[in-house]
């Protein structure tokens, strides 16, 4: 390592201890062995009372990258970031029950900088998808899921006092803004109460995957289904709910809700039964950026912003991508490094979606009336 990695990494345990002796003091220990080198990144705290006007989304990040892309979204003066899976990537995913290459990775985002004036000056909201789960494409089978979730909840420093700590998984929420100004942010566990995938017959890396005929499929597990329909029948005036696969897409053979048919339905009814407005959908995971529409699942539109890759764009392997199919989809998808940007004009009653690239110039956007969600 060197010296300069040595500073940053020294920095970043520094800035790391004074922000969490300033927090409650339910707070994890900010110094413990067990997870060396990793060092937990507690971010900026998210006000309840705080008017959220923008939200910024981001997935798939290579600590070996360029980092450049966090100073755009901290331009942009986000209330709120949501960190939304492959939040990081070890190296090495091979059988390791002491998670040593992740804990490593998680050491090399916690020196980041740019990251680190991210998630110290904006609330960040994390939650996880496979390589920080820690195996490509793993579910709720994999042997490392539990180990891997305290170290997620230390390098996260979430508290002893939430739900979080003393439940399996990783999903949670919060609301924010003065009455009838409410948003709520639902970060959704994708991982790890998740069924295994059904291999496609004719396997293989671009056409991996088929939905699964089994009636006990499962991606969210029943203990958090009863934690979401609760959050769905909150108060609030818009809601993001951040799931790492994607939900609307039906055109391609990748890890995506549509491979747990049955699931996907059994959301889309929630979000029926409960009357939730103001749903939008955001997720990561691809590589790419997309943005659906699905009509006549609910009573209004139902967008989907999916977002990636902060800085391991599919150009980096595929030089000429060629579009799967898009039903539901809007644009054709934009395949370099990306950040997703969500703005509420609350006096005019308007959502902005957007994809915007690694110099926040906008590829994708959409504008909907806060009014046609409900």
């Amino acid at each position: 390592m060197t010296s300069m990695k040595l500073t940053q990494v020294t920095l970043a345990i520094l800035c790391a201890l004074c922000l969490a002796g300033c927090g409650s003091s339910t707070t994890k220990p900010a110094v413990d062995a067990g997870f060396s080198p990793a060092v937990p990144m507690p971010t900026a705290g998210l006000a309840s009372d705080g008017l959220i006007q923008r939200i910024a989304i981001g997935s798939c990040f290579d600590t070996s990258g360029p980092d450049a892309i966090f100073n755009e979204i901290l331009a942009r003066q986000p209330d709120a970031f949501l960190f939304i899976g492959d939040n990081v990537y070890a190296q090495d995913e091979s059988p390791d029950p002491a998670l040593k290459s992740l804990k490593q990775a998680y050491a090399d985002l916690a020196a980041v900088p740019a990251f680190t004036r991210l998630r110290t000056t904006v609330p960040t909201l994390v939650t996880w998808d496979d390589h920080d789960f820690g195996l490509d494409d793993a579910g709720g089978d994999w042997p490392g899921k539990t180990a891997s979730e305290k170290l997620f909840e230390y390098v996260w420093a979430v508290p002893e006092s939430d739900p979080r700590s003393s439940r399996p998984g990783v999903y949670h929420a919060s609301i924010a803004g003065p009455p009838g100004r409410q948003v709520q942010m639902i970060l959704l566990d994708s991982r790890y109460f998740r069924t295994p995938l059904t291999r496609r017959p004719d396997y293989r890396n671009d056409n991996r995957y088929q939905p699964a005929e089994d009636p006990g499929q499962s991606v969210l597990g029943e203990a958090q289904w009863r934690w979401l329909e609760d959050q769905l029948r909150q108060p609030a005036d818009v809601r993001i709910i951040a799931t790492s696969i994607q939900l609307i897409a039906d055109g391609h053979n990748w890890e995506a809700w549509r491979m747990f048919p049955r699931e996907r339905e059994r959301l889309y009814e929630l979000l029926r039964e409960t009357r939730a407005s103001g749903v939008i959908i955001v997720s990561g995971d691809r590589h790419g950026a997309y943005m659906y529409r699905r009509d006549g699942v609910l009573d209004y539109p139902l967008y989907e912003l999916s977002t990636s890759s902060l800085n391991i764009p599919l150009t980096t392997w595929v030089k000429n991508p060629v579009d799967e199919p898009g039903p539901h989809r809007l644009y054709r998808p934009y395949y370099e490094s990306n950040y997703g940007l969500i703005s509420i004009n609350w006096d005019s009653g308007e959502i902005q979606l957007q994809i915007l690239d690694e110099q926040s110039q906008e590829k994708q956007a959409v504008s909907v009336n806060l009014s046609e969600l409900r």
